[in-house]
């Protein structure tokens, strides 16, 4: 097992690039969700408005 998490002598290289690449998996998940939520928030404060508008 030590052997394996050593990769060879290139472990100092290896995990970090798995860990920026599951940071950034993670982040094209979670900023899509954000932004969404924000966008859905928008919409509806803007369609509340309109309709006070119209009364």
């Amino acid at each position: 097992m030590n052997e394996f998490l050593a990769m060879g002598g290139y472990a100092a290289y290896v995990w970090p690039s798995y860990a920026l690449a599951f940071i950034l998996l993670v982040a094209n998940i979670v900023a899509p969700m954000l932004q969404r939520k924000k966008t859905v928030t928008e919409i509806a404060r803007k369609l509340r408005r309109a309709r006070n508008e119209q009364k």
